[in-house]
């Protein structure tokens, strides 16, 4: 079911996916692999205690309680919550197999239609640089482009300002929506929700952001965009991590040349050297950028929420049952292996593979990867 002809979500499913995606130990692969096996949030909830029972150690769904108040307090705050596979969830970023099941939205979702294109950069940019950020921005978004940036000071605040006197722009958080970052920017992210754009955020409210949270914020400014433009970037900066995301993603990656005496232009300058665009204005970026792909189905396998009856595990996650074919456990290692390619050595029907993973996963005895991959953990290696 694409999101483009989902129907409305039932209040309860809304609560259980969020219960579902606010678990400890529940990812965002193991959150689609969850829907997929049992139907609906509500089935999968029910089912995850007796199935990590077999791991041996404590397992705490999220509390209802506190879900319903993180519900409660978006409301408030006049957000509200986007679900992976029913629009408006962005249709790029649910391409991604790592697409976060859920995010938080302040503004208008129609923002998240259009094409758009990121703009990422130094956060002790020159003025120089921030002036090229607004330039090109506000070209971009008058030539209907939406612009994507990390509401971070220096080059992000520039491109969003510059989207602003054009059209909108997206603003892609790294802590709840509640926690403005940087502190200062609280009135940028207020107005660009008001001016018709979008603030995003995979983080529950209440969460102020750290330095591990900015990464999986740059994964989905780059899974938002068509193309990623880079403007005054270290040899070691988050813009690039965003860039290397953005080739993962299969983006166009773009860069704005600077001086090679200035730091702060090394990283881009190298993205160039590499084969980036080089970029000097919007005319520079607009022929490259392909028209928008439709978002293949995120759950294709059955409705979003059926009411069907949960799937039953046919194994235990130990390898000391004889109930998992012994070549399934032969074929995992250390080095991740193509879930393709154990379906195919072990002659097993893809959902008697996917539920016998999942058993294992579960039983945190392997991890199973983007890519449509799996590989043993160590604890599914010396088989304790």
């Amino acid at each position: 079911m694409s999101g483009a002809d989902a129907a409305p979500l039932p209040p309860a499913e809304a609560l259980a996916r969020l219960r579902l995606a606010r678990t400890d130990g529940i990812g965002p692969l193991t959150f689609r692999r969850l829907l997929e096996r049992h139907g609906n949030a509500g089935a999968a909830l029910t089912a995850l205690p007796r199935l990590a029972a077999r791991r041996g150690t404590p397992f705490a769904l999220h509390p209802e309680a506190e879900a319903r108040r993180e519900l409660e307090a978006l409301h408030r705050l006049g957000g509200r919550l986007l679900f992976a596979g029913l629009a408006p969830y962005p249709p790029l970023l649910e391409m991604q197999e790592d697409a976060p099941p859920v995010l938080a939205l302040l503004g208008d979702p129609a923002a998240l239609a259009p094409r758009a294109v990121a703009l990422v950069g130094a956060r002790n940019a020159s003025a120089a640089g921030r002036r090229i950020a607004e330039d090109l921005a506000e070209s971009l978004a008058a030539a209907g482009l939406t612009v994507v940036s990390g509401l971070a000071r220096g080059i992000d605040a520039a491109a969003h300002l510059g989207a602003l006197r054009r059209g909108r722009t997206i603003a892609c958080v790294a802590g709840g929506l509640d926690q403005p970052y940087p502190p200062d920017h609280a009135r940028l992210q207020a107005r660009i929700a008001a001016e018709g754009g979008a603030v995003l955020a995979e983080a529950p409210l209440g969460i102020a952001p750290l330095a591990r949270h900015f990464p999986r914020r740059n994964r989905i400014v780059a899974a938002l965009s068509l193309g990623v433009v880079v403007i005054e970037a270290a040899l070691r900066s988050g813009s690039l991590i965003t860039a290397r995301m953005a080739l993962e993603a299969g983006r166009e990656l773009f860069a704005v040349p600077g001086s090679p005496l200035d730091p702060r232009a090394r990283g881009s300058n190298d993205l160039i050297r590499q084969g980036a665009h080089l970029v000097e204005s919007a005319e520079d970026v607009l022929p490259h950028l392909p028209e928008a792909p439709h978002a293949a189905p995120l759950f294709a396998a059955r409705s979003a929420w059926s009411e069907a009856e949960p799937v039953r595990p046919i194994v235990a996650a130990s390898p000391e049952d004889s109930g998992i074919p012994p070549q399934v456990l032969d074929l995992l290692g250390g080095s991740p292996i193509a879930v393709d390619e154990v379906m195919r050595r072990c002659h097993l029907s893809p959902s008697a593979i996917q539920a016998i993973l999942l058993d294992l996963e579960l039983a945190g005895r392997v991890e199973l990867l983007p890519g449509n991959r799996v590989a043993l953990t160590g604890r599914g290696q010396d088989g304790t």
